[in-house]
């Protein structure tokens, strides 16, 4: 049998980089749910899909073929046969991949994607509902969050660290908006579910977060 774990949150609260860390040292296969909505978003974004039209974004699904591929450990986004796990990173694509996710077609395209990867692996899985809906009977679910400031400031570091020309101000805006998108849409809107385990890293550098979500992962999957 296999054990599913399930990691939501908000956005910036350093999801992916902790549950990709926690993946390697547990021996799990690390999936990125958030990077297959950036996929739709980029992919509109190219094309010039309103993604204010959800009419439009559902038509737009029929061309669209994304795969998720494994290269060391490491997960790779194919859209359309490109690799585009970098251009996916794009400030402006974030926006576009939280206003995607609000819509039924699209989690509903996505979400057999996801549970066919629990159902085959060992996983930890990180979004926003992924312990609400999408993998609703993982053994492991955790809810993880900082300070919204604090959220920012990595944000921020990491834009800029990849060369970016951001403000902080602009990236706390942001983060902002998209918690309160993210959290106040009609479907599967973010929130902790009731079985999760609320883990707050505001006052830990990545190396406590990490031994933070893996001994939770441990305890509650009995791995120890």
């Amino acid at each position: 049998m296999y054990t599913a774990v399930a990691i939501d949150g908000p956005v910036g609260a350093g999801k992916s980089t902790i549950a990709r860390e926690c993946a390697k040292r547990l021996g799990f296969i690390y999936v990125d749910t958030g990077a297959m909505y950036r996929g739709i978003g980029l992919y509109c974004d190219n094309t010039g899909v309103d993604i204010s039209d959800d009419n439009a974004v559902e038509r737009a699904l029929s061309d669209i073929a994304l795969e998720i591929k494994l290269e060391d450990g490491t997960q790779h986004i194919i859209l359309n046969g490109k690799d585009v796990s970098e251009d996916i990173r794009r400030p402006h694509i974030s926006m576009a991949a939280s206003k995607v996710s609000a819509i039924p077609a699209v989690r509903k395209f996505l979400l057999e994607l996801q549970r066919s990867f629990a159902d085959n692996n060992n996983v930890i899985m990180d979004g926003r509902d992924i312990g609400t809906v999408v993998l609703p009977n993982a053994q492991v679910k955790i809810y993880l969050t900082a300070d919204d400031e604090i959220r920012a400031k990595r944000r921020y570091d990491e834009l800029i660290a990849k060369g970016e020309q951001v403000a902080y101000e602009d990236v706390l805006a942001d983060l902002r908006q998209r918690d309160y998108n993210d959290m106040n849409r009609a479907v599967a809107p973010l929130k902790q579910a009731d079985d999760a385990v609320l883990a707050d890293t505001s006052g830990l550098d990545f190396d406590g977060s990490v031994a933070l979500i893996e001994n939770i992962i441990k305890s509650r999957a009995k791995l120890l």
